[in-house]
């Protein structure tokens, strides 16, 4: 694969445009309109400048790698790619809709694939001109750091496709994980469970955020804690993910915490919006409870 098509310019969607430019591959950076597009080009070209002072590589490579990344306003030029991936917000009405029309243009020898984190991929794959050529392909956040790829067949996904992807994946310098088209796959089946509950434990007063949290990291031996990984998150996705799971499975251990729930309401989303389960207007995040 030497085109790829990245729909959605926000940190999803950037980190993967990034990630494949850096492998020397052309990429297609598409969202709502052109401008919006352009920034997402923007932030890459500020992490490249980041990357270029601490000497993690160097102004030609940063060059070369934003010289492969094209912003786009509309779905015409994604006939060209052999690989078209949505990287779109985790609202499934959002995602069908740009499946409908991105498979207006889509190649019959292209594959399209989704970035979901959650969604059951046979289900989307039906808003898709050929389920046989559509696949969960399921990125890490920030994706130019993490090893780590889901891939994701549906019911209908022929094999060739799987292959192809795992292939592409693979090429990234990522591991792969192959999972069933099951809710929350592999690892948000058991991540988000763990988040939830963690808010369950702060919103029975259990203990605080920072005693959850060094707990996890100290005695399960976890990089940050639980309500520090669900602000980097985004406690809207995160809220979005244990409803799919909920939703879908129809299993109470999936239930929201109403905690959660009430974050989300507040607009406290995390470390995007300056305040989750800790308050980042300052130098050092300080908890906010």
């Amino acid at each position: 694969m030497q085109k790829i098509a990245v729909i959605g310019a926000g940190q999803m969607g950037t980190g993967i445009a990034q990630t494949v430019a850096a492998q020397g591959m052309h990429v297609m950076l598409a969202d709502i309109d052109l401008a919006t597009a352009e920034a997402g080009k923007g932030k890459i070209e500020q992490a490249a400048s980041k990357l270029v002072g601490r000497g993690k590589i160097d102004i030609e490579t940063a060059e070369a790698l934003l010289a492969k990344i094209t912003p786009i306003g509309d779905y015409s030029p994604m006939a060209d790619a052999d690989l078209i991936i949505e990287a779109a917000t985790e609202k499934e009405p959002i995602k069908q809709s740009i499946f409908e029309n991105a498979g207006k243009v889509l190649r019959d020898d292209a594959i399209m694939a989704s970035n979901t984190s959650s969604i059951p991929i046979t289900r989307m794959a039906n808003h898709s001109p050929d389920p046989e050529r559509f696949i969960g392909l399921h990125f890490f956040n920030p994706v130019p750091v993490m090893g780590l790829i889901e891939v994701i067949p549906g019911l209908a996904t022929a094999k060739s496709t799987t292959d192809s992807v795992t292939a592409f994946a693979e090429s990234l310098g990522k591991e792969v994980v192959l999972s069933q088209d099951e809710p929350g796959f592999v690892v948000n089946r058991i991540l988000l469970p763990m988040i939830n509950e963690a808010v369950f434990v702060l919103g029975q007063s259990t203990a605080g955020i920072e005693d959850i949290d060094k707990g996890c990291r100290l005695g399960l031996n976890h990089p940050m804690g639980p309500l520090q990984l669900a602000d980097f998150v985004g406690l809207d996705t995160c809220l979005d993910i244990i409803n799919v799971l909920y939703r879908t499975t129809r299993d109470t251990k999936y239930r929201p915490a109403p905690l959660l729930v009430k974050y989300v309401e507040a607009g406290w989303l995390g470390r995007k919006t300056g305040r989750g389960f800790y308050d980042y207007s300052g130098e050092t995040p300080v908890p906010t409870r």
